[in-house]
């Protein structure tokens, strides 16, 4: 029963333990199941997570999820390259566009961070092999992930460290919070509760993927 699961946790209609964070909608529980702490290795799925991540800043997730379709349609599905050409008329029809959010700083904070990113790609081969470096070391991270833990995580010294060094190469939207959020998106933290079905799923992930180099 759920009264009986630790702090955190629900369960769901077979009885299957999860994050209670996913317990609203089935938009968050998929995207929990499938996506939220699992090893990303693709340049463009890595710059979408970033973007939406930063999108997200003073917003909820469901409502970046709920957009994620428009998001993609308005960006060119976050390829780099062609969003890197983006220019002032792009950014004047993504003002119009209903589907995303419509913030001028955070639509030509995606551009800019596209050719930031063109920049970094040039120098560390990828996307991939940058944020792979700041992947933590496992005897930093709490012994057991628990809700009371992971509310005192909405940075560590990882997201600082890459935050300060991403905002040195020129990228915006990227504080230490945005950071951590996608550290947990992107795999680099698994940060499913103990207990939760789906964090032995993601820790075996983990230890099947190879960080690009």
């Amino acid at each position: 029963m759920t009264s009986a699961l630790p702090d955190g946790l629900y369960a769901d209609e077979h009885a299957v333990a999860r994050c209670t964070w996913c317990r609203s909608t089935p938009a968050y529980r998929d995207y929990h199941d499938t996506e939220w702490g699992f090893p990303v290795a693709d340049d463009r799925r890595l710059f979408e997570k970033i973007c939406l991540e930063g999108f997200q800043s003073g917003l909820s997730w469901l409502t970046i999820l709920n957009k994620r379709e428009a998001f993609r349609a308005g960006f060119a599905n976050f390829d780099i390259e062609a969003i890197a050409r983006f220019d002032d008329r792009d950014v004047s029809r993504l003002l119009l566009d209903a589907g995303i959010v419509r913030h001028r700083g955070k639509i030509e904070s995606v551009i800019n961070n596209a050719q930031r990113a063109l920049q970094l790609r040039d120098t560390c081969g990828s996307l991939a092999a940058y944020f792979w470096r700041w992947e933590p070391d496992p005897s930093t991270r709490p012994a057991q992930v628990t809700r009371a833990a992971l509310r005192a995580m909405t940075t560590s010294a990882e997201s600082i460290a890459l935050s300060k060094d991403l905002k040195k190469q020129g990228w915006s939207f990227v504080g230490p919070t945005t950071v951590y959020a996608f550290m947990q998106a992107m795999g680099l933290v698994n940060d499913h509760l103990e207990g939760c079905v789906v964090r032995a799923r993601a820790l075996d992930a983990r230890q099947a993927f190879v960080p690009p180099r």
